[in-house]
């Protein structure tokens, strides 16, 4: 079974879906897509720029804010955190996807 369909099935430890796969992982496919949708910019490549720089991210941050909300749904520990987590990947992944 693969790490992402158990992420988005809420599978994994709350911990390792919000700080690795929305945190991390959000940061780093969000920020290499940027890059890319820079350098495609600056090339005059203004379609394929938006293009590379924005559509694999929209699935990317979906998966990743799906499975931390799920494992908030099976987390063991203190209900705030939980919650707090979901408020936080939300806003996180807003910001990501937006900017």
């Amino acid at each position: 079974m693969s790490r992402l369909s158990r992420l988005w099935r809420g599978e994994l430890p709350l911990a390792e879906a919000f700080w690795g796969w929305a945190v991390l992982g959000g940061l780093l496919v969000n920020l290499s897509t940027s890059i890319a949708f820079l350098a495609l910019l600056s090339g005059g490549q203004t379609a394929l720029a938006f293009a590379v720089g924005y559509l694999p991210t929209l699935p990317y941050n979906l998966a990743a804010a799906v499975g931390v909300w799920r494992a908030a749904d099976r987390h063991a520990g203190d209900p705030r955190l939980a919650q707090a987590a979901r408020i936080a990947v939300v806003v996180w992944m807003m910001l990501l996807t937006l900017t």
